[in-house]
């Protein structure tokens, strides 16, 4: 089954898809919210802090909701994620120790939402194949 899966995403799960792009885009077309942002700090956390809870508890929700999916195909999910986090430091690094503001903190929500549903279309498509 693994070997399926590696052959089926060809070692990518989402990082490598029309759809991933698309958000990094989204992301790079509002940075003026993380950098030019005047609001006050709501969160103890810092942007970086935020998007990795956000993104932990999307995967956890994606996992949760497909208790099929074996040891290594949840793995992969796992690394697609910290693939995924890597990008965000090197697109944030400038503001990533900055601490969130309610704006902030609603788009890295969205975001991460938006993160859930690629990943929740591509082990729909595993488990149709």
């Amino acid at each position: 089954m693994s070997f399926m899966l590696i052959a089926y995403f060809g070692c990518d799960m989402v990082t490598d898809k029309d759809g991933y792009m698309h958000l990094v885009q989204y992301l790079t077309e509002h940075l003026g919210i993380f950098e030019n942002s005047q609001q006050q700090a709501v969160s103890e956390d810092t942007v970086m802090e935020l998007f990795e809870e956000q993104l932990a508890a999307q995967i956890i929700m994606v996992c949760g909701q497909n208790p099929s999916l074996s040891f290594a195909q949840r793995n992969l999910v796992i690394r697609e994620v910290d693939s995924i986090v890597y990008d965000l430091e090197e697109i944030l690094a400038r503001i990533a120790d900055h601490k969130a503001t309610a704006e902030q903190t609603l788009f890295i929500t969205e975001f991460s939402c938006l993160i859930k549903n690629l990943f929740d279309q591509e082990i729909a498509k595993l488990m149709a194949a």
